[in-house]
């Protein structure tokens, strides 16, 4: 077993070194220049186009889900506990400097998202159920040819299995532990039987799991299009208040995080002998680990979007990456600053535990410890149901069948409750491995398939000249990409 850790370790480091980091990064900076910087030039469109439909009522036909839901399905999976812990650890290990990097990460990746989901609407299929089905193993098979379908295998099992990792057992784990906080806090006698709170948490959670995932896919649309718009605000409003309260620091901190970038001895406060390719390496590492700009899990959702245009869905994939990077993390990063209290960080390996160091500066320790716990809570089970999601696809693939959805669900319900009460140290690295090896394949078929993303590009500016009624037909039927246009007036345009 510990020759299994220390080989885990190795890869893991591997995975997501240095190499992986500048894959990541260089695919949103190429993807930014073929795109002419379409994150930047058309922001206010790609603001319009999502903020400002989210509380645009839409009728959901069965077996897809609206373009918002289809969103927070997406966020879902991606705003969770590294918006909270992976922030701090970053700080911790890179200094201020470490959230600068992670900006430029997610502004590139923007762009990665963007191109992931627009393709992921574009070479999408209905499975005997009627469901939409896409995702990078789609969009390999579909749109790279049958030669190239075992990269989209690749891709799906290593997706299926870190489902139960990376969006199950270490998800519960962190809401049965943070809860338990809670209990200690106000009890410390209470150590004793965490075992016995956490199975309880365990099983709670799996049976709210059930009632989602056996509703069906609009179920898990409805579900998460409630809950990531209240667990953003109540976690974004908490931070405001945390950062207002400090609100004289917010200039050094701003200074710091700009100069620790590029000089972090600078900053001092144990950032001596740091190396501005520690700082990157935090930034740029923790960002694509919150955001999943090129990991390839969000397109899976976004595949099942009512939508006129794959375009069109594509700027929900950029939309998502900046509130969650942009937005969230950063939220996570200032108040973490301005409280002063990261100082003591510096170097050392840190968590949640820095978090609510933090907002106890504002609430107090047992005050803060709830709004943490309750946050993780709803960021991780938020996660719990989109992966699951993520794993079903991924499995439906493999099996090249739709019977397989219900026992794979069983297995993921059942995966909950062992997660809660485990030790998942192992399970950690494992999913995060295998999460790194699920760019791969989904990287070399975003940059193959950039250009019919720019054809795409070109079609929706200019009006969508190529619309006329037969044409539409033929894409729906022979290349399951551009869906529900409005025929009659498009065509008479």
């Amino acid at each position: 077993m510990k020759g299994f850790e220390n080989f885990i370790d190795i890869l893991n480091g591997f995975m997501w070194g240095p190499v992986m980091l500048i894959l990541l990064v260089g695919t949103g900076i190429f993807l930014t220049c073929r795109t002419r910087g379409l994150q930047f030039r058309k922001f206010g469109l790609i603001m319009k186009e999502t903020v400002g439909k989210l509380f645009t009522k839409t009728e959901v036909k069965e077996g897809s889900l609206s373009p918002v839901q289809a969103m927070t399905t997406a966020l879902a999976g991606t705003v969770g506990t590294g918006n909270i812990a992976g922030v701090t650890g970053a700080i911790a290990l890179g200094g201020p400097g470490a959230v600068f990097w992670m900006w430029i990460s997610a502004l590139f990746g923007m762009c990665t998202k963007f191109t992931e989901v627009t393709l992921s609407v574009r070479y999408r299929e209905k499975n005997d159920k009627g469901d939409w089905v896409g995702g990078p193993m789609y969009y390999i098979k579909n749109g790279m040819g049958k030669h190239w379908t075992w990269l989209g295998t690749l891709f799906a099992l290593f997706a299926m299995i870190a489902a139960f990792g990376i969006g199950n057992m270490t998800q519960v784990n962190t809401i049965a532990t943070s809860i338990g906080t809670i209990f200690t806090e106000f009890n410390p006698a209470m150590k004793q039987n965490l075992q016995m709170i956490y199975l309880i948490i365990g099983i709670v959670i799996a049976i709210l799991t059930a009632l989602v995932l056996f509703g069906g896919l609009n179920r898990i649309g409805a579900t998460t299009e409630k809950l990531v718009p209240v667990m953003a605000i109540v976690y974004i409003v908490t931070a405001l208040v945390v950062i207002f309260t400090h609100v004289p620091m917010l200039g050094s901190v701003f200074h710091d995080i700009f100069v620790g970038a590029f000089n972090p001895e600078a900053i001092g406060g144990g950032m001596a002998g740091t190396v501005i390719m520690t700082v990157m390496r935090a930034g740029i590492g923790r960002g694509v680990f919150s955001n999943e700009a090129g990991l390839g899990s969000a397109p899976i959702a976004h595949a099942a979007a009512d939508t006129d245009h794959p375009i069109r869905q594509g700027f929900f994939g950029a939309f998502e990456v900046f509130a969650d990077t942009i937005v969230i993390c950063t939220m996570t990063a200032l108040a973490v600053l301005v409280s002063g209290k990261a100082v003591g960080f510096y170097g050392k390996s840190a968590g949640t535990d820095l978090t609510i160091s933090a907002f106890s500066t504002t609430f107090g320790g047992k005050l803060a410890a709830i709004i943490i716990a309750t946050c993780i809570a709803m960021f991780a089970f938020s996660t719990v149901l989109s992966w699951a999601l993520y794993g079903t696809r991924c499995a439906e693939f493999l099996f090249k069948s739709t019977k397989v959805i219900k026992p794979y669900q069983i297995i993921f319900i059942i995966f909950i409750v062992v997660g809660a009460t485990m030790k998942l140290s192992v399970a950690w690295t494992v999913a995060d491995t295998l999460n790194a090896m699920m760019a791969v394949p989904n990287l070399i078929a975003v940059l193959a398939l950039s250009p019919e993303v720019i054809r795409l590009l070109k079609d929706f500016f200019s009006g969508h000249p190529n619309c006329t009624t037969e044409n539409l037909q033929s894409w729906a039927q022979e290349e399951g990409g551009i869906q529900n246009v409005r025929t009659k007036e498009r065509a008479a345009e």
